[in-house]
């Protein structure tokens, strides 16, 4: 795979085009979308046989206050909510213009996917994300990322833009803060090459790059990634070789509850709605309302670098509108037991575990790991899975203009015609993994995608 370079511009292309989209999962499409309805000549290019990226690995899920459907169920929500929640998360560490510009703008975008394109987007009302003081969250029918990619592509291949698969840019043709074309590549190893008046990053982030999350974020380096390979920082090298400014770049989600050694994504909500975690010795070890990001660490800190999440069968039926909990289930990731010491048995703890572990939490109020409990028992049948940390996705990245979303200059200057967007662009995670807000990768390719598309 040739290396992300720059250099001096062509003298000719083989093609020309006014927006050229570097990637198309979520970002890509959606920025694609809203150039093609200002009238924009539009190419998106796409390194994969078929779109996917991070957000196929995700359960679809954008955040989003002061939609129409929040109305219609009932759920009193605002902006300015909204923007508190994310630096509450991320204690004050994000650009503000840039949270305040996310918070305003990602209701009008859910609105649009649904009036203009059909996206059949629903909001989770039966469970509570952490940190969100309202149910913000919009998904599809299957709650599921693949779903969401899918929709997108749909609606691309419908209105004729073109999209053309296997073809990795490698080499930015720049000059004085201006990129002209895009040279990539083909399967065959011939090149091509693009005139562009509009480039607009896609690419995602860096978390399939291991010597880059050894650099940023070496505390993660050694867990499971769970991202798309395509995350190989080609936004950032690019970048730093144009004097581009970066933001964030040790923020990332991780994710403390996937099934080991399944690999499949257990939804947070079997926690937040009364479940909890124990290591191998089937002893609680922290305070699980924290969220799933800080969670990876948290259990690869356990021995074994793995841990049970412990719930019941209420909650299953919560979690099993989620497509990836079913398909848990069909592997065999789930253990189920009529009583707790029959589950301890199952699960090799010492028997009286996890009854001491029930035991030990307040029906209201604190426990002496500082979680806060309200009247959420839990009932048998009881269910557990083995579950480890893993990287999701970076959150920091390329410097932009909020507004624009055009990519800053170190010297604090806009590159003129050079946009980013999702994991190639800074998010609102703070500067590490605490900071991650459910939502939040979503929120930003879905915002800054449809900002950038506009141009």
């Amino acid at each position: 795979m040739a290396h992300p370079d720059i250099a001096a511009p062509l003298p000719e292309y083989d093609i020309e085009v006014g927006t050229l989209v570097i990637g198309a999962g979520a970002a890509g499409m959606i920025a694609a979308l809203r150039a093609y309805e200002t009238g924009q000549d539009v190419l998106v290019i796409e390194a994969d046989p078929l779109p996917s990226g991070s957000t196929a690995l995700s359960a679809g899920l954008i955040p989003a206050a002061g939609t129409k459907l929040q109305q219609e169920a009932g759920i009193e929500d605002s902006a300015t909510l909204f923007a508190q929640d994310i630096q509450k998360k991320a204690r004050g560490e994000n650009e503000q213009a840039l949270v305040d510009v996310l918070a305003h703008n990602a209701a009008p975008v859910i609105d649009w996917l649904m009036q203009t394109h059909g996206l059949p987007f629903s909001v989770v009302t039966n469970f509570d994300y952490p940190g969100h003081g309202r149910r913000r969250m919009h998904g599809l029918p299957t709650r599921s990322g693949e779903e969401l990619i899918n929709a997108l592509r749909g609606r691309i291949e419908h209105l004729g833009i073109p999209l053309i698969c296997e073809r990795r840019a490698v080499t930015l043709y720049a000059q004085t803060g201006r990129v002209h074309g895009v040279q990539v590549m083909r399967p065959d190893g011939a090149a091509e090459t693009i005139a562009a008046q509009r480039t607009i990053l896609a690419c995602n982030g860096f978390g399939g790059n291991r010597q880059m999350v050894s650099r940023y974020m070496p505390e993660i380096n050694e867990s499971l990634w769970f991202g798309h390979d395509g995350n190989n920082g080609d936004a950032i090298s690019w970048g730093e070789k144009l004097g581009a400014a970066t933001r964030h770049l040790g923020a990332y989600q991780g994710h403390g509850n996937v099934a080991h050694p399944h690999g499949i994504l257990i939804t947070w909500a079997v926690i937040t709605e009364g479940g909890f975690q124990v290591n191998a010795m089937g002893q609680r070890f922290w305070n699980e309302a924290q969220g799933y990001s800080e969670a990876a660490r948290a259990v690869l800190s356990q021995p074994q670098g793995y841990a049970w999440s412990v719930f019941d069968a209420r909650i299953a039926n919560i979690a099993r509108q989620f497509a990836d909990f079913k398909n848990a289930e069909r592997q065999g990731a789930l253990i189920w037991a009529d009583t707790l010491d029959a589950l301890d048995e199952k699960c090799g703890f010492e028997t009286g575990s996890l009854r001491q572990a029930v035991a030990a939490r307040p029906a209201q109020g604190e426990d002496n790991f500082g979680r806060t409990w309200s009247e959420q028992h839990l009932n048998g049948p009881f269910c557990a899975v083995k579950v480890t940390g893993a990287l999701f996705h970076t959150q920091g990245g390329l410097d932009i203009d909020p507004k624009s979303a055009r990519v800053r200059m170190k010297s604090g200057e806009l590159f003129q015609n050079l946009y980013a967007t999702g994991g190639a662009a800074v998010g609102v995670s703070g500067t590490s993994d605490s900071g991650y807000l459910s939502g939040n990768g979503l929120l930003a390719a879905s915002v800054l995608g449809s900002i950038a598309g506009l141009g």
